[in-house]
């Protein structure tokens, strides 16, 4: 296996655990590993992020649903807003200038962070 492969495995894994733990992170860790290490584009950086958090999140939720640990009634109200939300995301992200796009991670990732603090 090659350092890439493995490298790639290592950085989902470490990702998958702090999704799991924290119900958020994936992109945190995903999308500047493969922007700043891989030199990965933006768009294809995020849309690869996505596709992985899909799968991080199918699996956790399997093993939150055996807990019983999934409140149904807030879980699909979200879900109708996340897949309305994905949808409009989706289109702005291959439309907006990857400057603007860098802007507004830092400031996500900086309000974000100040929340937690506070």
């Amino acid at each position: 296996m090659n350092k890439e492969k493995i490298q790639n495995i290592l950085i989902g894994f470490i990702a998958g655990i702090i999704s799991g733990l924290f119900g958020a992170g994936g992109g945190l860790i995903l999308v500047p590993f493969m922007t700043i290490i891989q030199k990965e584009d933006e768009v294809i950086a995020r849309a690869t992020t996505i596709m992985c958090i899909f799968f991080m999140v199918l699996t956790s939720s399997f093993f939150y649903y055996n807990q019983n640990l999934i409140d149904w009634n807030i879980s699909i109200k979200c879900a109708i807003g996340g897949i309305i939300g994905g949808v409009i995301g989706s289109k702005a992200l291959v439309s907006l200038n990857k400057n603007i796009l860098k802007i507004l991670f830092v400031i996500f990732l900086v309000y974000a962070s100040l929340r937690m603090i506070i």
